[in-house]
């Protein structure tokens, strides 16, 4: 009885508790559910935002799936795009309980009221508010339901350097959405070595007038880059484009990029006047990607019912409606996890109550972190594309549209995305294939640009400001036929400077530009000092004899080489007069090594072959040596008599004539040039012979050959000699090291060739062992080089650097004799080929014939033993040995044309017999003996 008592009041209880908790799961759905919608009314997003939240929340009422009996009301505000009035109407909206709030639309409004929406647990969804500080976790209950400009600006980013343009001018409203806009301008510009250049700030508010805005244009129009980025507010933005089309910056020359703010007015409020129109002809823009589908696609066309054609649908628009059915989701998986909407007051406004602001009827969301949440985790549909937030409570899969306007409207000329950069595919459906954002894989189609032209434009001009470029240049004191100064003025001249001037005036712009000596004019200046002042802003530019060289292009940009260098070695020479061992002279001893080898094993391996079958290759050991070193060496020049009878002999035979006249041919004709050509020599033979003398090695004051010596041939700075003109090198290198000079000089090749034009004594010895050029150097990323590059290519086409070469550096006073000393010698590595195609062509021989000979052996029977068996390995191996030496019985076609080589050589053999009868007596004796 008490077992039946408890079990009833077991029942009871859980009867009740899930009573109590389905009445609880009813009671946290009220039948309404207030939001706030924040933004400004008469503004081109508001006007269009205002009509898609209305029929967002009627759809959402209308929908029985979602919310399930709970209504959804919002309550709109204007905030005017004033971020005070917006504060005001946050406040108001907190003494009501609303859960959420859509907007607002600026992104100075919503720095603001975010700290109260922080601080209420309020969640604030903006559907127009790009700034990309937003997102920060400064502001945890703000969330951007649409994309941030930090996207953007990487777009507009991609699209300036697909064209190759590598800085900007930027124009921008100077406010927080503004000022971060440009900054993540600059980070994104920064990553693709580009750069903002110059910006300037336009005032946020209405006071901002024409004269203003005329005053700003001419002086960007006074700098170098003539591609502009337009970051404003409408109203702002097409006042800027109209005095800019009165200046005459919409021409020619000028690209023009605006931001997102352009496409929600053409998109909104087109068509415009044919005046606004024809300011922003060939201005791209850029605008929010939305996928077509089917749902968009007719919510257009309910749009243009609504509004009779009036007003069109913008990005914005689709980003409002969008954020409607993303808190009614959000909401309903709250409700869904038992939350409740409760408001509790903030007991830090209890001592404001008395103030009169009534802010103690603010109150905290409760379950405001839980909505958040909800809001962030979502994961659906809408118009415009999937919506779903990734751990930087961005939207994932940004995406925008490239727009050029032209004519009375705008075309697309591509999009840009995250995922595969700049195409002319939609991004959804490169969004199925593996990423690719390589730069053959960028893709625009065709803009007009500003001015009616299908050319892209250059990007840039010469600065027009009145400021002249600060041309730094070497003040030289030996080799001034390279560059020097004349005596008390301010002009220079030389080889490198009538280069420059020559290529500036292919230009097709002016450049105001002034020579600033650098150095004390007693010794030559450092180089590496001189070009580095181009990264402290003293210099605009180098001009001289500047080596190319690694380190300094880590730094600087260096224009096409005008004339190509390399470090050389300078060394006196003596010369060579032939004596009794020249002959050896044109190969190296391992060459003639190698080749005495190849004889006597060539020899060797032909009378293996043929031993067992020919009668000329067997007899006594002393006469086989003989045979075998006769027949190797004759085959030098062809004479040997022995005839080969092996298929196998033949053909390494063949291969090594082969060898042999290819030796032949270049012993001939090296040895040839031995003796007739007047030979140079010294005890230098190149930098690595130079580098194990341990001798002193002399260089060019301020030249880089010292770093290059030290640093990268790894010659101990204590054996470096520093000299400072020509006439130093010819007197160290006289005195040799013995005396206190120098071994050699190791300098660039332009030098060493004026040196050695009058120095007669001195020869280059070895090889120019570094490769690389003297140009004209210029700040990273500087359009002016590329176009100095462009105009040293027309001087050297035409023939006009040529000219100026031998102006200044045809002076020879020496014979024509060689001016470098080069070995005459022939090394192995020319010919290893041929010996390493010998050398197979008789190991295949050898194991062919080492093959037959083994089969023999188990064919061949043998005394008391089977085929193939021996009693022994002794007598195995006896056997073996006895096999190769046995003559091979030559079988019938063989014997039939042995004696026809006999009866034809019979008469010339008869004849030789009567005139020596001894020798033939003496070849019946050897021949009886072999048998």
């Amino acid at each position: 009885m008490d077992s039946i008592r408890s079990g009833c009041w077991v029942f009871l209880i859980c009867l009740l508790l899930s009573t109590t908790g389905y009445s609880r799961n009813l009671t946290s759905r009220p039948a309404v559910v207030n939001i706030g919608a924040l933004f400004t009314f008469e503004s081109s997003i508001g006007r269009v935002a205002k009509i898609a939240i209305q029929e967002a929340v009627k759809d959402v009422n209308a929908n029985s799936s979602i919310l399930r009996g709970t209504k959804l009301n919002v309550d709109m505000r204007n905030s005017n795009c004033s971020g005070f009035l917006g504060m005001v109407e946050a406040l108001r909206f907190m003494e009501t309980d609303i859960v959420a709030i859509i907007g607002p639309q600026s992104s100075v409004v919503a720095r603001i009221i975010s700290h109260v929406a922080n601080q209420l647990q309020v969640p604030l969804l903006s559907f127009a508010a790009t700034d990309p500080s937003l997102n920060s976790l400064q502001f945890p209950f703000f969330v951007q339901t649409t994309q941030s400009d930090l996207h953007q600006m990487a777009a507009i980013s991609d699209v300036v350097d697909y064209y190759g343009w590598k800085q900007v001018t930027a124009i921008y409203i100077d406010d927080d959405y503004g000022r971060n806009g440009m900054s993540a301008l600059g980070d994104k510009l920064a990553e693709r070595r580009c750069r903002i250049s110059y910006k300037v700030g336009v005032p946020p508010d209405s006071g901002v007038n024409r004269t203003d805005i005329l005053d700003m244009l001419i002086k960007v129009a006074s700098m170098e880059s003539r591609v502009i980025v337009l970051h404003v507010n409408p109203d702002v933005g097409f006042e800027v484009f109209s005095v800019a089309n009165r200046l005459q910056m919409m021409g020619n020359g000028w690209v023009w990029i605006a931001t997102d703010w352009l496409s929600s007015v053409l998109d909104s409020a087109s068509p415009l006047q044919s005046e606004t129109m024809d300011s922003i002809q060939g201005v791209l823009f850029f605008r929010q990607h939305t996928p077509d589908s089917d749902r968009k696609r007719a919510f257009y066309s309910r749009w243009r019912k609504l509004t009779g054609g009036s007003s069109g649908l913008n990005s914005y628009g689709l980003y409002a409606y969008d954020s409607v059915w993303l808190i009614a989701h959000a909401i309903d998986a709250f409700f869904n996890q038992g939350g409740i909407i409760s408001f509790s007051n903030d007991s830090r406004l209890r001592s404001v109550k008395d103030s009169g602001l009534h802010l103690e009827a603010m109150g905290i969301f409760d379950d405001g972190k839980l909505l958040l949440n909800n809001i962030l985790q979502s994961d659906l549909v809408g118009l415009t594309g999937r919506i779903k937030f990734d751990t930087d409570r961005s939207l994932i899969l940004p995406a925008y549209d490239v727009n050029n306007v032209f004519g009375t409207g705008f075309k697309r000329i591509g999009y840009w995305s995250n995922y595969s950069g700049l195409t002319v595919v939609p991004p959804e459906i490169l969004y199925t294939k593996p990423p690719n954002r390589s730069s053959a894989n960028q893709e625009l189609y065709k803009v007009i640009w500003p001015g009616d032209t299908l050319s892209t434009p250059r990007g840039w001009a010469f600065a027009n400001n009145g400021k002249q470029l600060r041309i730094g240049v070497p003040l030289r004191v030996s080799f001034r036929e390279f560059v020097s100064q004349a005596q008390g003025t301010d002009t220079f001249k030389g080889f490198c400077i009538d280069v420059f001037t020559s290529a500036i005036t292919l230009l097709p712009y002016p450049v105001q530009y002034q020579f600033i000596p650098f150095g004390d004019g007693k010794n030559n200046p450092s180089y590496s000092e001189l070009v580095y002042k181009i990264t402290t802003g003293f210099f605009d530019a180098v001009v001289g004899d500047v080596a190319i060289v690694t380190n300094r292009t880590k730094i600087l940009d260096f224009t096409q080489p005008y004339v190509a260098s390399g470090l050389v070695v300078v060394a006196p020479f003596r010369k060579s007069n032939s004596g009794a061992w020249t002959f050896l002279g044109p190969f190296s001893a391992r060459l003639w090594i190698v080749t005495g080898c190849f004889f006597f094993v060539v020899g060797v391996v032909v009378w293996i072959l043929e031993h067992r079958i020919n009668d000329e290759f067997r007899g006594p050991p002393k006469r086989q040596i003989i045979t075998v070193i006769w027949f190797s060496l004759s085959t030098l020049f062809s004479t040997h008599r022995e005839n080969t009878m092996s298929t196998l002999a033949r053909f390494v035979l063949l291969i090594w004539l082969f060898v042999v006249l290819i030796i032949n041919s270049n012993y001939t004709a090296s040895l040839t040039s031995i003796l007739t050509v007047h030979q140079l020599s010294s005890h230098i033979k190149g930098i690595e012979n130079l580098k194990e003398s341990g001798e002193p090695v002399g260089y060019q004051v301020g030249s880089f050959a010292e770093y290059y010596l030290s640093e990268e041939v790894g010659i101990s700075k204590s054996r470096l000699v520093a000299l400072g003109s020509p006439e130093e090198y010819a007197k160290a290198l006289q005195l040799g090291p013995g005396k206190g000079g120098v071994a050699a000089i190791v300098d660039e090749r332009p030098y060493v060739e004026l040196f050695l034009a009058r120095q007669c004594k001195f020869r280059i010895v070895g090889r120019e062992f570094t490769k690389s050029g003297w140009g004209f150097a210029f700040p990273r990323d500087s359009p002016l080089a590329v176009d100095m590059s462009t105009a040293i290519l027309a001087l050297s086409e035409n023939g006009d650097l040529q000219r100026i070469h031998d102006k200044w550096l045809m002076q020879s006073t020496c014979s024509s004799d060689t001016s470098e000393l080069e070995a005459d010698k022939l090394y192995l590595r020319s010919f290893w080929g041929l010996f390493l195609l010998c050398g197979l062509a008789c190991f295949i021989s050898l194991v062919i014939h080492v093959l037959q000979i083994i089969r023999l052996f188990y064919a061949a029977p043998a005394e008391s033993a089977s085929p193939g068996q021996c009693p022994s390995r002794p007598g195995c191996i006896r056997r073996l040995l006895t096999l190769m030496d046995q003559k091979e019985e030559p079988t019938k076609n063989a014997s039939k044309r042995r004696k026809l080589e006999r009866s034809l050589s019979g008469k010339d053999q008869d004849g030789e017999s009567l005139r020596n009868p001894k020798r033939k007596e003496t070849e019946r004796t050897i021949g009886a003996t072999s048998t």
